[in-house]
């Protein structure tokens, strides 16, 4: 009987003990989740302040929060999970009758290095008596990793992808992976007058001399080493001599990203370049490191995922004799090759043809919608910002009136007359234009009525008669179309523009700003609307996306969508019977007339037939300021058909307007032709 009492009073006490711990009184497994749970944070500072007396003294806050944070950082430790079973109740009245548990636990992360996993055992003790005692973690370095129990370090070794290329359709290189010159010093050979080899080295590499003593001052420097201290590309030969014959220079050649058209393709292609701390912050921990390189701009930074690849990493213990135990272990993986639609020979024809000037053009294959140049002038040299520009340099492109840095295919500028016979496509689609009907129309300005007040709609040339369709095309008549264009109406018009894409985002990889009606997206009177059916107004549209409306004229009324990649499917139609396909056609013999007897004549070749419409934008920023002019053509071989190009050219009012532009298109045409 007393047997009994005592075992019922036994066990009334450890219910009373475990009931204490859950209305107040910590057990040890209520402190390991504590722990855990900061742990799966990474709330280093506040595990710290869990740990027993005795491991606080051994492991100084340096040695177990700092530690962590290295090494957690090092190896981009990610998906961070620490699994373990709850104490029984046998195991939790033992621990709480002798002051100590253990608890098993498994680990398991992420790393640069692939998936860690182990297993470990946490001890917890209880420091204190009574309510004021407190269960703490014996912590050792095994926490961190097992083999580091007993001394030892972490090690790293990475192995860097190859970054892939980006090619155009013949697989020749846009950018790619070469030889470079790596220039360095061995300081032992600067002689007595280091300051002064500094100096002339600094000069030549266009560096300050604090950044060449940065590196030179670096922990790892030896006399007798050589230590990088600029990439310089092919082509910097010139230099590369004179820094030879400057003591203390060694020059070898390394792997380096190299862009082969140079500003022909600046805009185009981008640079890569040392990634900052925000885009750090941005990344996925573990992707990248402080040192490495990312895609600042262009297609180098739209296929970053692909090109960049995969870092191999062997992460090791070593022990405190020297043995070695990997922790996980992987293979580096090379950058995947970009295969565009670009072709570098028609890429570069047509930035060499800016001449330095300002202005974009986009040049595609107008039945299959592949893009075959997207080209920004003037522009910078993507090698220039990989290898290190200064900032006088920088500073130097920033400043310059011309905006190099700014990418104009990018951007969406007034189309001017180019968007005719989009309004012509329109008009004959909703029957307020008809092929043979002419409008008597006299002299060099129009308005409709009094309530357009002071202002008049300019036309270039009088007609000798009724002005149709066709002759309003081939002379470029604004009056014709601004007269169309407020016949059919605000709502007609916008709804045409509508079908040919415009507030609409264009489908193509790389991101082209929509082309718009108004800031609005309205035609909000008359005068707009009159001026918006001739390319004035509000209206702006990039150069790709008034390439792709022409396809419209060459494909039965079928406008294409536009492509970038090699792997895209051809000739996808993004707007379908737009206009039917004898409009389609008639237009598109209007765009030869064009040229052989109208606006665009400068495009005439005796050994190469073509077609295409020229524009002028004219650009007021205010009533005191000088008029500009942007010039404007769309021209395409009237036989072949195989490629088309658009091409803008700013400020052309006093070199020949629309129709140096179309002469420039044209000899761009025939060299294409002839290669």
């Amino acid at each position: 009987m007393r047997k009994g009492i005592f075992v019922i009073i036994f066990v009334a006490l450890i219910l009373a003990l475990v009931g204490c711990s859950k209305k107040g009184a910590e057990t040890p497994q209520d402190r390991f989740d504590q722990y855990v749970e900061l742990w799966n944070d990474q709330q280093f500072e506040e595990m710290y302040d869990m740990l027993s007396s005795d491991a606080r003294e051994e492991f100084p806050p340096d040695q177990f929060i700092d530690r962590y944070n290295k090494i957690y950082k090092d190896l981009g430790i990610s998906k961070l999970k620490i699994s373990y079973d709850e104490l029984s109740e046998g195991e939790l009245k033992t621990a709480l009758k002798e002051g100590a548990a253990t608890i098993p636990f498994v680990v398991s992360m992420e790393s640069i290095g692939g998936p860690i996993e182990f297993e470990y055992k946490a001890i917890l003790i209880k420091e204190g008596e009574g309510k004021d005692g407190k269960w703490l973690i014996k912590w050792d370095p095994g926490f961190i990793f097992p083999p580091l129990k007993d001394g030892g370090n972490v090690r790293i070794h990475t192995d860097t992808p190859m970054r892939g290329q980006i090619l155009d359709r013949n697989k020749k290189p846009l950018a790619t992976n070469d030889h470079v010159y790596e220039v360095g010093i061995v300081p032992e050979g600067l002689g007595e007058n280091s300051k002064k080899q500094k100096e002339k080295i600094a000069k030549l590499l266009d560096i300050p001399v604090e950044a060449i003593d940065a590196e030179l001052s670096a922990d790892w420097v030896r006399p007798e080493l050589f230590v990088p201290i600029k990439k310089l590309p092919k082509g910097a030969e010139s230099t590369i001599t004179e820094l030879k014959e400057v003591d203390g220079v060694s020059i070898r050649e390394v792997m380096g990203r190299v862009y082969p058209l140079g500003k022909a393709a600046g805009h185009l292609t981008g640079y890569i370049g040392p990634i900052s701390a925000e885009e750090l912050e941005e990344k996925e921990a573990g992707q990248y490191s402080a040192n490495d390189l990312i895609g600042k701009r262009g297609l180098e930074q739209l296929y970053e995922e692909q090109l960049r690849g995969e870092k191999g990493a062997k992460i090791f213990i070593v022990k405190e004799d020297g043995e070695e135990e990997v922790l996980a272990e992987k293979s580096a993986k090379d950058g995947e090759d970009i295969v565009t639609t670009i072709d570098v020979d028609v890429q570069g024809e047509i930035f060499n043809a800016y001449e330095e000037r300002s202005g974009t053009s986009a040049a595609i294959n107008p039945k299959t919608g592949e893009t075959l140049a997207l080209v920004s002038s003037p522009a910078f040299d993507p090698n220039e910002f990989l290898y290190g520009i200064s900032q006088e340099r920088l500073d130097e492109l920033e400043n310059d009136p011309q905006t190099p840095v700014i990418n104009r295919f990018a951007a969406t500028f007034a189309p001017g007359s180019v968007i005719k016979p989009i309004t012509a496509a329109i008009g004959l689609k909703n029957g307020t234009i008809k092929p043979d009907e002419g409008i008597d129309i006299k002299g060099l300005t129009w308005a409709k009525g009094k309530d357009w007040g002071n202002y008049k709609v300019k036309r270039v040339s009088e007609s000798d008669g009724p002005v149709d369709i066709a002759d309003a095309l081939i002379r470029s008549d604004n009056i014709y179309f601004a007269m169309k264009g407020v016949e059919m109406g605000a709502k007609s018009l916008a709804n045409g523009l509508e079908k040919f894409g415009f507030g609409e985002q264009l489908p193509f990889e790389y991101p082209i700003p929509s082309s718009t009606i108004s800031s609005s997206g309205e035609l909000g009177d008359e005068v707009q609307l009159a001026n918006t059916s001739y390319g004035q107004a509000e209206v702006e549209s990039s150069a790709l996306h008034m390439a792709i409306t022409y396809t419209t004229f060459l494909n039965e009324g079928n406008m294409l969508k536009p492509t970038l990649l090699a792997s895209e499917d051809t000739g996808q139609i993004w707007k379908e019977n737009i206009i039917s396909p004898d409009n389609a056609k008639f237009i598109q013999e209007i765009l030869r007339d064009v040229v052989l007897k109208g606006t665009a004549t400068t495009a005439k070749r005796d050994g190469l037939a073509i077609s295409g419409k020229t524009g002028t934008a004219e650009l007021k920023l205010s009533h005191d300021s000088e008029d500009h002019e942007n010039g404007w053509f769309i021209g395409y071989p009237t036989e072949k058909q195989d490629i088309l190009i658009a091409m803008m050219i700013e400020e052309v009012e006093d070199i020949g307007t629309s129709a140096f532009v179309a002469e420039k298109v044209a000899d761009i045409l025939v060299k294409l032709n002839n290669r």
